[in-house]
């Protein structure tokens, strides 16, 4: 797959059927459009390509409340290669960009850049400013400019739409399976291996990846799960992990700190420090709890693991138990 900016792009021989969207996720239902969007390529002798942005438009057009992300730009775009896309272009997503008429982003980049021949969009999609774009609109334009639209209903699961907003709130209510079945895939975080307080091997016998998530990046609600750590030679291990403040350790009355994750590879020890860490949540196992003596703190942890080791015997890739309260 080629990941292109705007400027870069040559429209390729024979057009292409394209999408738009910022596709955080790259969830079931964002891959159910690009399966519809990689068939229709097929069918007419098209180049798939994915319109996506450097960053979420909401970040821009209403920062106070812009959403926390399912994927970096890197892992979403490792997420669109694997559903087969041909060419993906990032545009730069700005004040200017988000100011434009919808008929300019058309002109320069659906028809300049790519030659589209066939636009495929969930049917709720709007772009331009002010969300004055639409399917209707983009319908109009093609008539002018010769591609074709196809507004594609969004997927469901369990009577629910499947969407990066549903997802995010799973994912905020510590729901890791729930959002692994709208994803099609455990939730993951990606940040490089800090020191911490030096407290896991040193005090607790239990030596943690301290993984630094970037803060636009979704985490799972405070607690305890079973999941998987991928090191960056690909190799996997199954983990218990921490997302938490460590109430046990610090008063979250006076000045809380921020939730950190703590993976314990399971059966494994080596030095992880400077090296990105890939941590998917497959299962949770309990709510944070401040214990009032560490004896205690180092009991459950031993009780955690094992619980860990339970729901992830299966190894990657297999479903999870019902989870724990």
């Amino acid at each position: 797959m080629q990941v292109l900016r705007p400027e870069q792009v040559s429209p390729p021989d024979g057009g292409t059927a394209v999408t738009i969207g910022a596709y955080d996720g790259v969830h079931l239902g964002h891959r159910h459009l690009l399966s519809l969007l990689t068939e229709r390529a097929a069918e007419r002798g098209l180049t798939s390509a994915v319109v996506t942005f450097d960053r979420h438009p909401a970040t821009v057009v209403r920062p106070e409340s812009a959403p926390p992300l399912l994927t970096d730009v890197a892992q979403k775009l490792e997420l669109l290669e694997s559903c087969g896309i041909d060419l993906t272009v990032v545009v730069p997503f700005d004040r200017a960009r988000a100011d434009e008429p919808p008929e300019a982003f058309v002109t320069e980049v659906l028809v300049g850049a790519l030659g589209a021949r066939l636009v495929v969009v969930g049917e709720d999609f709007h772009f331009g400013h002010a969300r004055r774009g639409n399917v209707a609109l983009l319908a109009e334009l093609g008539l002018v400019e010769g591609f074709e639209v196809e507004g594609v209903a969004l997927a469901a699961r369990a009577d629910a739409a499947i969407s990066s907003t549903r997802i995010r709130s799973l994912v905020a209510a510590g729901d890791a399976a729930g959002a692994a079945a709208m994803l099609g895939r455990p939730h993951q975080v990606r940040g490089p291996v800090v020191h911490g307080d030096g407290r896991g091997r040193a005090e607790l016998g239990f030596p943690t990846a301290n993984v630094a998530v970037p803060a636009e990046i979704a985490l799972p609600g405070l607690g305890i799960y079973a999941g998987w750590y991928t090191r960056p030679d690909g190799t996997v291990h199954p983990a218990a992990v921490s997302v938490g403040r460590r109430p046990t350790f610090y008063d979250a009355a006076d000045d809380p700190p921020a939730p950190l994750v703590e993976a314990f590879l399971i059966d494994f020890d080596a030095d992880l420090y400077g090296e990105e860490g890939r941590v998917s949540f497959v299962e949770r196992l309990r709510g944070e709890v401040r214990f009032d003596q560490v004896s205690d703190l180092v009991d459950q942890m031993h009780l955690d693991v094992e619980h860990a080791r339970g729901a992830l015997s299966g190894g990657p890739g297999t479903p999870s138990t019902a989870g724990r309260s």
